[in-house]
């Protein structure tokens, strides 16, 4: 296993585990964060022996998105470098959804705005019962866009027009009844 801000475990069975590791900031995910999640993406895709791949985290948070450090980054890029940047997420999110192989989310915390982009872009999500998940971009006065096809898929356009609007928290039993979530566990 590898250090970083993302790691990639595989094992003898087939099962390719991707980890968000930057319990510190709630995993939130900057330009290196995106850039390296691609390229594991791209290699359990590429790897013959892997069967499954599975998007966890460490820490007590799922992600909370985009890192606020990068956003204030990002406030001061150019039209075209921000077109750029939400491009960079988006193909992340195109790659997690159109995988050739199973993506199941692993959701042992609360997710937020682009994380729970991540956990729609994947086939199955099993959360545990504490988790709570809002699209809080809003609270920015930003939209969540790059992640709404997904989002939309997952939940459907009524849920999602009040989720993105309101910026509210829903818990994993309500993120379950709207199909964002298949299965809720006890914590732990």
């Amino acid at each position: 296993m590898s250090v970083g801000k993302v790691l990639l475990q595989q094992d003898s069975e087939g099962v390719a585990t991707i980890i968000l590791n930057r319990p510190d900031v709630h995993n939130a995910f900057d330009d290196e964060v995106v850039a390296d999640l691609m390229k594991k993406l791209d290699q359990v895709a590429a790897d013959e022996e892997t069967r499954v791949v599975v998007i966890t985290s460490r820490g007590q948070t799922f992600s909370a998105g985009a890192d606020v450090e990068w956003m204030k980054q990002a406030a001061g890029f150019s039209e075209e470098e921000n077109f750029a940047d939400a491009r960079l997420l988006g193909r992340l999110l195109y790659r997690l959804n159109s995988m050739p192989l199973p993506t199941i989310a692993l959701v042992q915390g609360s997710a937020f705005g682009g994380g729970v982009g991540l956990i729609a872009a994947c086939d199955i999500a099993v959360a545990v019962k504490s988790a709570k998940f809002a699209f809080s971009e809003v609270r920015l006065g930003l939209t969540p866009a790059t992640i709404s096809p997904y989002v939309i898929s997952a939940i459907g356009t009524r849920q999602a027009r009040r989720y993105f609007i309101t910026g509210e928290s829903f818990d994993a039993k309500e993120a379950k009844r709207m199909g964002l979530v298949h299965i809720v566990v006890t914590d732990g």
